[in-house]
């Protein structure tokens, strides 16, 4: 990409001389005992990337093989010894210091008893948010502290003390402290309305209700006083106040839906399983009569996975159950079903939302910055202005305190109006933009930093909800011999019913056994149809969902009762958008979900006849494997069926050789479509219950559990039977693409940056006109080790001119070694797209790009964006489906993406011009009276002209 970028890991001193890498010693030859070989991890520590096209012939096994030996240098004189031994010593105290000033507490594994709080061997923190920057005692030092940090701010405090001086004074005490105290005055007023209204949100917070379940009986609690260990009740529509793991529901299907936009920003409902062994259980008073405990992995920031623990030990044979993400119940989620019940595992700071926050910052304006150093080189001019004039008048008497009076005269060069004037030039700024009726509903929540929205170069974007409608709709199904649009569905449902009524006619279908291999016989387009839509219905984590009739009884099972049935009433949840477009097409064709729970599902054919499946296994999507899976029982045919979706890179491999599926997946791609492939294969039943011993063994196994799983499940994944292709498209936001292309042409670079997975976002990245169809991309390839994220910067290094795509956790190895070196790269690209990205990682990327020296800007509009807006010089929230986070903690907020073209193009540019015009024209006239000052004060002085005294008047 540039050849001209010298690669280098971080982590290492920058005056330490890079070490030659040695080739190996011939036969009988020795290598010399001053090169000292080192182990892989600190041969790594020093290998540059390679920086040579010839370097990149080598294959991937001899860069693990490559040696490195370092000259072992000997001291030179007693000068670098005792520096060395200062250098070491100085650092040890300062390691010191920091560790007993931070005092962190180590995060550790954990042993919960269900209701028994008193049980905790370590104390955990309290359950209580603070999102305050100040307490009583600190907010004035604090507040003065970030004024007077700036040379600017603090040389007007020095020349207003001055004037205490009777023998310094040279003016009115007003004409000083005037202007700097309505600037303090504004500044502590405008912090102290901050501060009270995040110590009102936080008591609200800190302050609500929830049901705690004791032996005694049900009492209420406030949030802030629930401990690990405690049995939490959270009703319907609550928000769950502390990471707990999920055991006993009101739902008889021993699940439930929780919403979880504010924490990783998805505006789809997450299915969460309780723990078997205690939803069995008769009543919630019978928990206190049991002996169990969870073991749960100490505190992370990884919200996507989860490895535990439960275990009954007064049962015979004691009951072990493993517990994953699936089981979890994270905190700022809300229950979108049911009553949940819960016992607490982690509280206050150790939750995963609270790890994933970062705290705010006071944000300055490059402009500030700028007037700031303008400010230093004005005052040395002045400085030395002052000190000509007492040289000219000979250094006589007490000429400091000349000199001082010379700087108080000469003092309009730095004129104290200066930050009024920004200040009342900003204000006006942010009206401006508040009253543009292009953009309605537009709000500056911070009005120091207008000039800011025209100076910007990187903007850091979320998808689901800034780019996106987070609608799905769907657009194509391809059977490999043909294909269907929107507008040929009627001949797919065509083709559906008059296979439904044949095998309706015919009694039935017989049962099957599983298909020999060999050749197959070609089947008709209808029973490929029909085969297609059923994998389609079947294979996915959809659950229909019916809406109680209002000002019935509440109680759970007199509600279900009372459920209106009929398909208008009727609604599906699932964790991804795609998934439910998938079940709206099949019941738009005649094949509808009616309804399901965790051990069947029932499918209604156009005939109005009920075909019911029962559930045997089912494997979650996650970023590791791209695809899902499910194994369902036919109740009338007993035919066992494993149906697999997935995306093409890895569904490709597992399926049967087809000479179509590439190159119609590159064609819904470049259509900006999301593609998913749909296979499957039939089982016998010993060959499921192989399958199923094998598989319960791995899950309950302590030590790479993950690794273990995956394997026995991908021994099924084999030699799959290809049925179709889906796409569906994902529905922009009104202009993004014209929005979009105006920031790019105003020299903007645009990141997206988002918590969904890497194929959508890329999907999304073509379809907005972020990525161009005719740009290439460059794929980051998964990597876990250093070694890995070596071998691919390199790959991507040769690359020229194209958009990367990386996942957060290859991200995350390549800033723990390479940080440096990824964000040269990455910055010299015209787009990046970041899937699977944490709030925190979105933060660090904008501290990254902050160090550049370039401006930025982030946007979004959920909970999980806040720590990035908060992060970037420029914060932008908008206020959608996800609520009002992301909105009240930006620097801006406005209602629609496609205002942010004329809010940065026309607004941030008009403020920007505005304001350095107003700095250059105070600081201009304060130049001119000093310049009339100076003039004055020479012509007193006509020694200096004519040769005689001085006046007496001088």
């Amino acid at each position: 990409m540039a050849e001209q970028i010298p690669l280098h890991p971080v982590r290492c001193p920058a005056n330490r001389k890079r070490a030659a890498f040695l080739s190996a010693p011939g036969p009988g030859s020795e290598r010399p005992r001053r090169f000292l070989l080192e182990d892989e991890s600190a041969h790594l520590d020093e290998m540059p990337l390679m920086m040579c096209e010839g370097g990149f012939e080598n294959e991937e096994s001899d860069y693990q093989t490559l040696p490195r030996a370092r000259a072992a240098r000997r001291p030179r004189g007693l000068t670098r010894l005792l520096c060395g031994l200062w250098k070491l010593l100085c650092t040890n105290c300062c390691d010191c210091l920091v560790n007993v000033c931070r005092r962190k507490k180590e995060l550790k594994a954990r042993t919960v008893w269900l209701g028994c709080p008193e049980k905790c061997e370590e104390k955990h923190p309290r359950n209580a948010i603070k999102n305050q920057k100040y307490n009583i005692f600190t907010f004035v030092p604090g507040v003065l502290y970030e004024q007077f940090k700036f040379f600017l701010n603090l040389y007007f405090l020095v020349v207003s003390c001055s004037q205490f001086v009777p023998a310094l004074k040279i003016g009115y005490l007003y004409t000083y402290w005037a202007p700097l105290g309505f600037v303090l005055a504004v500044t502590i007023i405008r912090e102290a309305i901050d501060e009270c209204r995040r110590f009102q949100r936080d008591k609200e917070v800190n302050g609500q209700s929830y049901t705690k379940l004791t032996a005694r009986g049900r009492v209420q609690v406030q949030s802030s006083d629930i401990q690990v260990g405690d049995l939490i009740l959270v009703e319907k529509n609550q928000r769950i106040p502390s990471d707990m793991i999920f055991l006993r529901t009101s739902e008889k299907a021993g699940s439930c839906f929780i919403r979880t936009d504010q924490l990783d920003g998805e505006t789809d409902w997450k299915l969460k399983a309780a723990v078997s062994c205690t939803q069995r259980l008769p009543a919630m008073a019978d928990l206190f009569s049991i002996r169990a405990y969870v073991c749960a992995q100490k505190p992370q920031m990884d919200i996507h996975s989860f490895e535990g623990t439960f275990t009954r030990e007064d049962s015979d044979p004691p009951v072990h159950e493993s517990l994953s993400i699936e089981n979890t119940l994270w905190a700022s989620a809300v229950v979108a079903s049911g009553t949940v019940l819960g016992v607490v595992i982690y509280t206050g700071q150790e939750t995963r939302s609270v790890m994933n926050t970062s705290h705010p910052k006071n944000k300055v304006g490059l402009l500030d910055l700028e007037l700031n150093q303008l400010t230093k080189a004005l005052f040395v001019a002045l400085v030395v202005l002052s000190l000509v004039m007492v040289a000219l008048q000979g250094f006589v008497g007490p000429w400091y305190r000349s000199l001082f009076r010379f700087l108080l005269l000469f003092s309009y060069i730095i004129p104290i109006s200066l930050r009024v004037n920004l200040d009342m030039g900003k204000a006006a700024c942010g009206w401006m933009i508040m009253r543009d009726q292009s953009i309605p509903g537009t709000v500056v929540r911070t009005s120091t930093i207008p000039e800011e929205l025209g100076r910007l170069v990187y903007l850091l974007t979320d998808k689901t909800g800034t780019l996106t409608q987070n609608e799905m709709v769907f657009k194509r199904l391809h059977l490999g011999a043909v294909s269907y649009s929107t507008d040929s569905m009627d001949e797919v449902q065509g083709h559906l019913r008059q296979a439904y009524a044949q095998a309706s006619a015919g009694g039935g279908t017989p049962p099957r056994k599983a298909a020999p291999s060999g050749p197959r016989v070609r089947r008709s387009v209808g029973s490929r149809v029909q085969e297609a839509v059923r994998a389609i219905a079947l294979c996915h984590n959809v659950t229909p969902v019916y809406e109680a009739r209002p000002g019935l009884s509440r109680d759970p099972e007199q509600a279900e009762a009372d459920q209106d049935l009929s398909d208008q009433n009727r609604s599906y949840q699932a964790s991804s958008p795609d998934e439910v477009a998938l079940v709206r097409w099949t019941e738009s064709v005649g094949l509808t979900l009616v309804s399901r729970d965790l051990g069947s599902m029932q499918l209604r054919t156009p005939g109005g006849h009920i075909l019911t499946f029962c559930v045997l296994q089912l494997f979650p999507f996650t970023s590791e494997t791209k695809r899902m899976g499910i194994i369902v029982r036919d109740e009338a045919t007993a035919e066992i069926t494993f149906y697999v979706k997935g995306a093409d890179v890895a569904m490709a491999p597992i399926v049967q050789y087809n000479d179509w599926l590439d190159e119609e997946c590159g064609n819904m791609a470049r259509e900006g479509l999301r593609t998913l492939v749909v296979a499957k294969r039939t089982l016998t039943e010993e060959q499921y219950q192989d399958f199923e011993s094998r598989y319960t063994q791995a899950r309950l196994s302590l030590h790479d559990r993950a690794l273990k799983v995956a394997a026995v499940v991908e021994s099924l994944e084999r030699e799959m039977e290809l049925l179709c292709l889906t796409g569906v498209e994902d529905q922009l936001q009104a202009d993004v693409r014209p929005t979009l292309e105006l920031l790019r042409n105003a020299g903007i670079k645009i990141w997206m940056l988002t918590g969904d997975k890497l194929e959508t976002a890329t999907c999304i990245a073509k379809s907005s006109h972020l990525v161009s169809r005719t740009q290439d991309t460059h794929v980051f390839r998964p990597v876990t080790t250093r070694g890995e994220a070596h071998l691919e910067l390199n790959a991507f290094r040769r690359k020229q001119d194209c958009a990367l795509v990386i996942s957060g956790d290859s991200l995350e190895v390549c800033l723990r070694y390479y940080e440096h070196e990824l964000v040269e790269l990455a910055c010299q690209c015209p787009a990046v797209v970041c899937g699977r990205c944490s709030p925190t990682q979105k933060a660090h990327i904008a501290g990254l790009l902050q160090r550049t020296g370039r401006r930025t800007c982030a946007i979004g509009d959920g909970g999980n964006d806040v720590s990035m807006i908060q992060a970037a010089d420029c914060g932008i929230g908008i206020e959608g489906k996800e609520g009002r986070q992301a909105s009240l903690a930006a620097d801006f907020s406005i209602r629609q993406f496609r205002h942010i073209g004329r809010l940065l193009v026309v607004h941030g540019r008009s403020s920007y011009k505005r304001s350095a015009a107003l700095g250059q024209f105070v600081m201009h006239r304060g130049l001119v009276i000093s310049t009339m000052q100076v003039r004055h004060r020479v012509h007193h002085v006509p020694r200096l002209l004519s040769g005689a005294g001085p006046r007496r008047g001088a």
